[in-house]
């Protein structure tokens, strides 16, 4: 009774700090949201979306730890089932787990397929002055309908997709049709739920790819190498609108005779015109930044930043050499493509899966270096987000800007991020296919001990971890991994985008290795919408 009481005041207590987890989310997600939208653009509703979708994302990914320290809890290191933890308590923890995933990808779903686009489309139609909001409201219901076709249509591809072939070989058509009904009720709805979301998980690998992969190599050498200074770019800023004014003076001069300018000099002098008054808005803005108390306690934190800086990229480096590793694993010892390139142990060490065990021994040092990866994972694609923009193949739709995001680009920005988040545990089970599964689970086996003392051999059972040769009664499998690997052609098309993503990485750490330094006012000559009056000390 003792062990029983002191096991649930943990469990107790875990359940405490993954609510002061929630309130932190919903603290931080409030703060990103508000910093970079627009303060003359901003709307109660897109703020609270943005808001809304980016704390979904984030508890999403801090679910994975949860659901690995869940079934680890419930074993004691020598492999036997803690006393509290029974076949009911067992299966109740794992059905919790479950309902949880339920509920948050099924607002996933909600948010990616009618939630977000109905607001997208909301503001669309606001630009237009003379529109209603009855007619605003008729025209994101018409083109959310169509989002919402293609959630349904995915569900019921994900319900009736055959995951077992009937044993029955001459069965008739109405029997196969019957088994598909039982398959779809015995699994209560769980490959239509992971159907879908693998589908969005797809989606959220080309993202991952575009964005993560840049992020990770141009957020760490950003904030090594951090920007220019403002006394030096204000210096070249000074010399530039003298030298657009002596343009200017040399071609009015042509006319102080009376004789009209030939259109060739009216295109230049117009273009000169418009990059003077791009120049002094620099110059105000640099003369804001360089003023502002905010610089100064910038520079004051510049060595801080190139230790993050240096940290960041040793854990990329950690990232891309055990995902290389992994991946090559598995073109060398899985079964191939037709199983979806999937290894139930390693074959080939990689250095996360080697420390994975190692920080076992010692409670929570796994935990905490699985949620370091997850959240470096989620920062890494906001850095790439905001280096590259958001995109429509090559039309760029909207810039992530401080103070100056759009509503639109932001529900964009959140929406990209929920994909992401998706294709995150796929990425952390590529690293540590067995860690993910089983976490630091170990079951009995019998041994056969010969002894010099007596004749015979005797029994005797010592600890394993828990692998895919397992007995189900012994290991209890991670609810993550159960969304993973329903379908093997979206583990084929994981494996391929793995390849896709470390190259992307190393194109992306030539090109930030290339580029200087970034301007202290990033984008203030680009955005032809930015008032004189709203300075730009969040691009510090």
């Amino acid at each position: 009774m003792a062990a029983a009481g002191a096991a649930s005041a943990e469990l107790v207590i875990g359940w405490c700090i993954f609510g002061l987890l929630l309130l932190a989310i919903l603290a931080f997600c409030w703060i990103y949201v508000r910093k970079y939208q627009s303060q003359r653009e901003s709307e109660v509703v897109s703020t609270i979306t943005a808001i809304f979708s980016l704390a979904i994302a984030l508890i999403t990914s801090a679910l994975l730890p949860v659901d690995i320290f869940l079934v680890s809890y419930m074993k004691n290191q020598n492999g036997t089932f803690k006393d509290w933890a029974n076949a009911n308590v067992s299966r109740q923890i794992e059905d919790t787990v479950l309902y949880g995933y339920y509920t948050l990808y099924s607002v996933i779903l909600f948010c990616v397929f009618f939630w977000i686009p109905f607001v997208y489309f909301y503001y669309e139609e606001k630009d237009d002055d003379d529109t209603s909001k009855c007619t605003q409201i008729k025209t994101a219901l018409k083109y959310t309908l169509g989002f919402a076709v293609i959630c349904a249509l995915l569900l019921l591809v994900g319900a009736f997709v055959p995951l077992n072939v009937p044993n029955n070989k001459n069965s008739t058509e109405w029997e196969k049709v019957k088994f598909l009904f039982e398959e779809l009720g015995s699994s209560h709805g769980l490959a239509a739920l992971s159907f879908s979301i693998s589908s969005l998980t797809l989606i959220g690998m080309l993202a991952a790819i575009t964005y993560t992969a840049y992020g990770m190599s141009a957020l760490p050498l950003n904030l090594i190498k951090g920007t220019r200074s403002a006394a030096y770019e204000r210096l070249e800023n000074t010399e530039d609108i003298e030298e657009v004014e002596q343009h200017i003076q040399t071609i009015k001069s042509k006319s102080k005779d009376g004789r009209p300018l030939p259109a060739r000099d009216k295109r230049a002098l117009k273009q000169f015109e418009e990059r003077l008054r791009t120049l002094k808005k620099r110059e105000r803005h640099l003369e804001f930044i360089e003023n502002s108390w905010w610089t100064k306690f910038c520079g004051a934190l510049r060595p801080l930043k190139i230790i993050w800086g240096i940290f960041f990229i040793l854990v990329a480096l950690l990232f891309v050499i055990s995902l290389f590793l992994s991946n090559l694993d598995k073109a060398l010892h899985s079964a191939g493509i037709d199983s979806g390139f999937i290894i139930f142990g390693a074959n080939l060490s990689n250095p996360l899966n080697m420390l994975l065990p190692l920080l076992q021994t010692v409670f929570p040092l796994d935990y905490i270096l699985i949620t370091i990866i997850i959240m470096y994972f989620i920062f890494t694609s906001m850095a790439g987000i905001r280096n590259i923009g958001i995109w429509f193949f090559w039309i760029r739709l909207y810039k992530i800007r401080r103070g100056r995001t759009r509503p639109q680009a932001l529900l964009f920005l959140c929406m990209i991020l929920l994909l992401i988040v998706l294709h995150t545990s796929y990425m952390i089970y590529s690293l540590a296919p067995q860690y993910v599964m089983y976490g630091s689970q170990n079951y009995l086996i019998e041994t056969n001990v010969t002894s010099d003392n007596r004749k015979g051999n005797s029994t005797l059972f010592v600890p394993k971890r828990c692998d895919a040769d397992a007995p189900e009664d012994q290991c209890t499998v991670t609810r993550t991994y159960l969304f993973l690997h329903k379908f093997w052609f979206f583990s084929a098309a994981y494996y391929f985008g793995n390849w896709a993503f470390l190259g992307v990485f190393l194109i992306g750490l030539v090109v930030s290795c290339c580029k200087g330094k970034k301007s202290v006012i990033e984008g203030v000559d680009e955005d032809s919408d930015i008032s004189d009056d709203e300075p730009s000390v969040y691009s510090v």
